[in-house]
């Protein structure tokens, strides 16, 4: 910006002015803002000799931690390792120490493969004591089932996997099929305090024919308190070539089928239950 005499004519009167606010312990920018000073070779006349207030030098504190983070680099540490020893930012130490060589790494691709390997396995143990700690809180919270609460749970057991009547089929007939042993147990608890007899429940294996069949016949008879003879003929599922079955290992039992007699007066029941939980729980919607 060019300046002219008349503005600055009084220069006196200005330096004494400029060297107050210096004292006062103001910037240079700050001066020059206060006095309306357009001209920076001016405005650096006006001080001369005023040494700048401490607030606007450079910290020396820079100075050492520079000198600090290039030892650290020279023994080998790595950006984060003296960020953390100094608290300072990655970028600066990268400004500091980019003219040393770089470190040579403290492990092999093998020995950082096993420590993110056992890292991982910590981190596991960790979240699955959690998981742990997690389920028996909610296992605990349950407490004792009273039987309301029982026969409700039967009846959402029975809609989600239980057989039911179509229009386009009328079946109405009580017909469980589930491969999970405790859904089993917990179903036939529910039959049992709504005093169905033990005769009238039927039990069949649904498998598929490459599992190993006479094993699991025997282990559902068990599950259920049978003998092995009373299981009705079990139903074996045909291998299709063009799928890739997943339901494989030890593990894999089956389904187990439970056919109960006379029972379409219970369905019937199972029907009204449901949709008086269904209508209940609309309330809860509104």
């Amino acid at each position: 910006m060019t300046t002219t005499p008349s503005r600055y004519a009084d220069f006196a009167t200005l330096r004494e002015q400029a060297i107050a606010l210096r004292r006062e312990g103001l910037s240079l920018r700050q001066i020059r803002d206060r006095l309306k000073i357009g001209n920076n070779d001016i405005l650096n006349r006006l001080v001369k000799g005023e040494p700048p207030p401490d607030w606007t030098k450079r910290p020396r504190a820079k100075d050492d931690l520079r000198t600090r983070a290039r030892e650290l680099r020279a023994q080998g540490m790595t950006y984060d390792q003296i960020q953390v020893e100094l608290g300072c930012s990655k970028s600066s130490i990268s400004l500091w120490v980019r003219d040393l060589p770089k470190p040579e790494p403290r492990y092999t691709d093998a020995e950082r493969r096993e420590l993110m390997s056992a890292g991982l396995k910590r981190l596991r143990a960790a979240q699955d004591e959690e998981r742990k700690a997690a389920k028996q809180a909610a296992h605990s919270a349950i407490g004792e089932l009273s039987e309301r609460e029982l026969l409700l749970t039967g009846v959402a057991l029975y809609w989600a996997e239980g057989q039911k009547s179509k229009p386009y089929a009328r079946r109405e007939r009580v017909v469980f099929v589930n491969s999970d042993p405790d859904v089993i147990l917990t179903f036939l608890a529910w039959l049992r305090l709504l005093v169905v007899e033990e005769h009238r429940i039927k039990y069949r294996l649904m498998i598929h024919e490459s599992a190993k069949v006479h094993d699991a016949e025997h282990y559902w008879a068990d599950l259920v308190g049978l003998d092995h003879a009373q299981l009705q003929r079990t139903t074996l599922k045909k291998h299709n070539p063009k799928t890739v079955r997943k339901n494989v290992g030890e593990d894999y039992r089956g389904c187990l089928v439970i056919n109960v007699a006379g029972s379409a007066d219970l369905y019937c029941r199972i029907e009204g239950w449901w949709s008086g939980i269904v209508a209940q729980a609309a309330t809860r919607l509104r």
